[in-house]
């Protein structure tokens, strides 16, 4: 499974990797809001390889002209490929670009650190001047100081690219990587380094060992309408595909659990799973709504839109017996939201009471049976609970103005975790 650029720059800060100050674009009209200094390059978020090449990436030095060239690479196709995002980016003044990989060689079973002194889009020069160094044992600094040197580095350059090295080599292994890639590593003036670029790929097998990397990447998105559509569709079509794409159900699944969790972010997502496992409860399934839900109307719209799906989807999930739902949100979206789900759930509670008095009226006109309906009906329940975690201090609010057995109410996390039944 490959990140995406900017993906693979969060992981990259993590482990110390100088990076630029940046932002994701989701929508041109956000160009407005930017708040990187021109000027500003901007990259299309793509796996495809020759996007510079391509057109995908584009300098810009004011707004009038990031608006522009956002709206060129949104609708810009790199061997068939749209970008959900695009990356602004600081620009800077690289004096020399070098390459650094390390890479999962599977006929030598080995890692194997690569280095080239010529590093960019000229891919000949690159491969010219590639040096590699083979991990016969375990790591050590001597491996990065080898391929630094191989590189013709020296002085403090070759102690700064060997410390990248080291960086690069730990996440590397900590995260099961097949592959880390920076083309090209920035060298300006001063000496200073910048990972101007970054690739990475997991081993597909490593993902459940790591939901930190799953929460990073849209590929295991498996709404069907999350791909950007071509230039075809329309753009009312287009809008709502956009929209669609902000669902992710997260490849952490057990269908043999009774637990839901949704969330509107993946570190809340992150920090919901690990608080239910360490409850000694085990989730069923994850989906991040991933929208802002502080200031924008049309996302609490959709949100609202969205979690009614999901409510339906999970339906098909036998066992899903508790959805807990943990949100950020400001106070008109957390109304909006907990009118949507005590509506969902009253509309499923009327459902099954018409069904079950049909069903009633059916028995009895066929056996001539005395059966009180109202028994019949107290069975019925909706098909599960909602423990429903908001951020606010107005929790009491809720607590009556929604009440119902079947939605616990709570501002208080631990309070919602110790609710969770299996």
């Amino acid at each position: 499974m490959e990140l995406l650029e900017y993906q693979a720059k969060k992981l990259f800060r993590q482990v110390g990797i100088p990076i630029l100050p940046s932002q994701t674009i989701k929508d041109p009209r956000q160009i407005k809001q930017l708040q990187i200094p021109y000027p500003v390059v901007l990259k299309s978020q793509v796996r495809a390889g020759g996007r510079g090449q391509a057109g995908g990436i584009r300098f810009v030095a004011n707004t009038i002209d990031a608006i522009a060239a956002a709206r060129t690479v949104f609708n810009l196709s790199i061997l068939g490929e749209y970008p959900e995002v695009i990356l602004a980016e600081a620009r800077y003044d690289a004096h020399k670009e070098l390459f650094l990989a390390i890479a999962l060689d599977y006929q030598l079973k080995r890692p194997v650190l690569l280095g080239s002194s010529s590093g960019g889009m000229d891919v000949k020069l690159l491969l010219k001047n590639l040096q590699q160094v083979v991990i016969e044992t375990e790591f050590s600094p001597f491996y990065a100081r080898r391929l630094a040197s191989r590189m013709n580095l020296s002085g403090n350059l070759l102690l700064s690219v060997s410390k990248i090295i080291e960086k690069m080599y730990s996440l590397f292994q900590a995260k099961d990587l097949e592959l880390v890639e920076i083309n090209p590593l920035g060298v300006n003036s001063e000496g200073k380094l910048m990972a101007l670029d970054g690739k990475m790929t997991i081993n597909q097998h490593a993902l459940s060992r790591h939901p930190e990397i799953v929460t990073l990447s849209k590929a295991i998105n498996v709404e069907q309408n999350s791909q950007l559509p071509s230039r075809s569709t329309s753009p009312a079509a287009k809008s709502k595909n956009q929209k669609l794409a902000k669902v992710q159900w997260l490849d952490w699944q057990n269908s043999q659990e009774k637990i839901a969790v949704i969330t509107n972010d993946f570190e809340l997502a992150v920090l919901s799973w690990d608080l239910i496992c360490q409850s000694r409860k085990q989730p069923a399934c994850g989906i991040v709504l991933d929208y802002n839900l502080q200031d924008n109307d049309g996302e609490t719209k959709f949100f609202c839109e969205q979690l009614t799906d999901i409510f339906q989807q999970l339906q098909s999930l036998k066992n899903i017996k508790v959805v807990f739902i943990n949100i950020w949100a400001s106070q008109d979206s957390n109304n909006a939201i907990a009118k949507t789900i005590f509506d969902y759930h009253q509309a499923v509670t009327d459902s099954q009471i018409a069904i079950s008095e049909n069903e009633t009226k059916k028995t009895k006109k066929n056996q001539n049976l005395a059966i009180n309906s109202s028994d019949s009906t107290s069975q019925k329940s909706p098909p599960f609970k909602f423990i429903m975690r908001l951020v606010t201090e107005e929790i009491e609010h809720y607590q009556e103005e929604f009440k119902t057995n079947d939605i616990y109410w709570t501002n208080n996390l631990e309070e919602a975790i110790s609710k969770i039944k299996n």
